[in-house]
């Protein structure tokens, strides 16, 4: 089909895999190609009709690409491939350092409001949906307070932190609401409550054989800037049971807000996420978003855009008369 929105893909590791299952489930987009920094032969794709290509024949391909989704990380990888990959496509992205998301934004928007192209920046769940469910939770309610709880879900930065420890093999921490915390919103009574106060932390560990236990543990729960300021369990598990039960990337969480509305009357707004794979369903949003950038570019709308500038009817495939239709 001709009229096929054509999707270049840079980076192939979590991200990049669920941004091909996710494209395989939309009718109205093609994979163009995958862009690597490693060498392409050694990238196993399951679609041999799917081009592995050198991210350095990128610039090659500006007519052949209608959106360009980066699937790298936000610590080193998309501050560089952000505003790069905006001089030459439309982009779509999942860039997460919240505090950085302001300056970030102006260094694409900048190559993109000169290239003539669209970017949709830090797209996914959080930020992402959350974000969206924040700000409209916040517009309806203005009288309240907004909560976001995360998980349960693997915390891949914490779980590499445990791992770099002395003596530890392997290791999965993962990030537990507590329920006190979310009942206590839920009913309205607005708590005030640090991250600490709403999040478990909970991990699995495997020792390296003849290693202190008790002094890994002591060294975990001690440790600044991660578990410290946690209530943190600490369970050592055998190689087995690591592979077993926690090789998955599951992860959810809510946006609650607890307001009042005119008569003092109690309102809760809540949206909530449980996801068997963090990493496709950020995909599968980056892929959503993708359809979005492809027609506002379309209709001339340049430069970077944030979650909250893209209306929902730019995410459907259907057309706005469909979706009055069917969902309104």
């Amino acid at each position: 089909m001709n009229n096929q929105i054509k999707i270049g893909i840079v980076g192939y590791g979590n991200l990049g895999r669920g941004v091909v299952a996710a494209i395989e489930q939309s009718t109205d987009m093609e994979i163009a190609g995958i862009f690597t920094r490693r060498a392409p032969e050694s990238i196993s794709v399951h679609n041999p009709n799917l081009k592995v290509l050198p991210i350095s024949q990128a610039e090659e391909w500006k007519d052949e690409i209608d959106v360009m989704i980066l699937c790298g990380g936000s610590a080193t990888d998309l501050p560089e491939q952000g505003p790069q990959f905006a001089q030459m496509f439309n982009t779509v992205d999942s860039y997460d350092t919240h505090a950085k998301i302001p300056e970030y934004f102006d260094s694409v928007n900048k190559a993109a409001t000169e290239s003539g192209k669209t970017s949709i920046i830090s797209v996914g769940w959080d930020p992402g949906l959350f974000s969206i469910n924040r700000l409209m939770a916040e517009a309806i309610l203005p009288k309240g307070e907004t909560y976001t709880f995360w998980g349960k879900g693997v915390s891949q930065g914490h779980s590499d932190a445990i791992r770099r420890i002395e003596g530890v093999k392997g290791a999965v921490q993962y990030t537990v609401p507590i329920e006190n915390a979310i009942e206590s919103v839920r009913s309205g009574e607005n708590p005030e409550l640090s991250t600490a106060e709403k999040h478990l932390r909970v991990c699995y560990v495997v020792s390296e054989e003849g290693y202190d236990q008790a002094k890994i543990e002591k060294e975990i729960k001690t440790m600044p800037n991660y578990f410290a300021d946690y209530e943190t369990e600490v369970n050592f598990i055998t190689e087995a049971e690591l592979k077993e039960d926690h090789s998955k990337l599951p992860h959810g969480g809510f946006v609650i807000r607890g307001g009042h509305s005119g008569e003092g009357n109690k309102q809760i707004i809540e949206f909530s996420l449980n996801l068997d794979s963090n990493p496709e369903f950020t995909s599968s949003v980056l892929v959503a978003y993708a359809r979005a950038a492809y027609r506002l570019n379309k209709e001339g709308q340049t430069g970077a855009k944030s979650v909250f500038e893209v209306p929902p009817v730019y995410l459907s495939p259907k057309s706005a008369e469909e979706l009055r239709r069917d969902l309104l």
